[in-house]
């Protein structure tokens, strides 16, 4: 996801998208001692969540 889709969407869609993508790296690290297809996913995961809590910071530090 890119940071223009992400700074249009709202604070709680934000917060949606970012449980959905915590709950996706759980189950990647779980899935990580019997080998994972795509190894690549959990730092592309990693890198949107940290994204997401740019924006939803930038998003607070506006609205203060």
């Amino acid at each position: 996801m890119k940071i223009k889709e992400m700074r249009q969407m709202h604070k709680d869609e934000l917060n949606v998208k970012l449980d959905e993508l915590k709950k996706e790296l759980m189950e990647f690290t779980f899935k990580r001692k019997t080998g994972i297809e795509k190894p690549h996913m959990m730092r592309v995961i990693k890198k949107d969540i940290a994204r997401i809590m740019t924006v939803l910071n930038d998003k607070s530090e506006v609205n203060k």
